[in-house]
């Protein structure tokens, strides 16, 4: 089994010991699903101050991320054929989980790059094929939203997770919201399970789920629905054109007729 590497640049590289002890995710890093490595640009800086900040161009507040100590920090990062760089910073887009999937299945490595201060030099994005930020908010650094991304890729390796049926109906897989769970006891300060879940009928409790699922999607995350329903038609609409074209590829009359061979002269 291959071992997916990840790779950071942060200037606070003991921000991810923390993943090391987090239950699941610091197993398969322990294990050898995946390999965490952090560069910190600060070490790769040429100066007796270790100096990775300076003011900015054309003035202003705050101080702007030099591109020296990155790129040279980056540089040192082995390359793997299958990469992925992804940049934190507030001015990107918003990561799903077909995007997580994406990144657990079609990659061997990802690097990630964690901002502080002001921002960047805007030269240091060029490093980067995908510009990631958590929501419309900004952060101190990109170390938290960075952690994030790797919680959510890791849990998604092959090994990580004990069932990955468990990874199959959860929230955001399909768009829609994971349904309700209950565990024992059936009873509990007057709230009870759902009698279809204590039936035993696995095909009503399918049915029950799917309606949560999409009850409470449609509830929560109103956006998520409408999106889900245009998925549906579009597939829908996908599959009725392609059985159209078959039917119409098919000979019809005479020339469907199968020569009978004892009727031949």
């Amino acid at each position: 089994m291959r071992t997916y590497r990840i790779e950071v640049l942060s200037l606070f590289p003991k921000s991810f010991d923390s993943l090391l002890q987090l239950g699941v995710i610091g197993r398969a890093l322990s294990s050898g699903i995946a390999d965490l490595r952090v560069f910190n640009p600060r070490d790769y800086t040429k100066d007796s101050y270790r100096q990775v900040d300076d003011e900015p161009y054309g003035g202003g507040a705050g101080m702007v991320l030099k591109p020296e100590p990155f790129f040279r920090a980056f540089d040192a990062i082995p390359v793997l054929p299958k990469r992925r760089v992804l940049m934190m910073t507030p001015q990107g887009r918003r990561p799903s989980q077909k995007k997580f999937l994406n990144w657990a299945t079609q990659y061997d490595q990802l690097v990630f790059i964690c901002g502080q201060y002001e921002g960047f030099d805007e030269r240091i994005r060029t490093l980067a094929d995908e510009e990631i930020s958590l929501g419309d908010f900004v952060m101190t650094g990109g170390e938290l939203a960075a952690m994030s991304i790797i919680n959510g890729v890791i849990r998604l390796l092959p090994g990580t997770i004990g069932s990955s049926e468990s990874l199959v109906e959860e929230s955001h897989s399909d768009l829609l919201l994971e349904h309700p769970q209950y565990t024992r006891p059936a009873r509990f300060r007057n709230l009870e399970v759902p009698m279809v879940l204590l039936s035993g009928n696995h095909s009503e409790i399918k049915k029950w789920r799917q309606t949560q699922r999409e009850l409470r999607t449609r509830a929560r995350r109103p956006e998520l629905y409408e999106q889900w329903i245009q998925e549906k038609e579009t597939s829908y609409n996908s599959r009725k054109n392609s059985s159209a074209s078959l039917s119409l590829s098919l000979p019809i009359g005479s020339e469907c007729d199968i020569p009978d061979p004892w009727l031949e002269d």
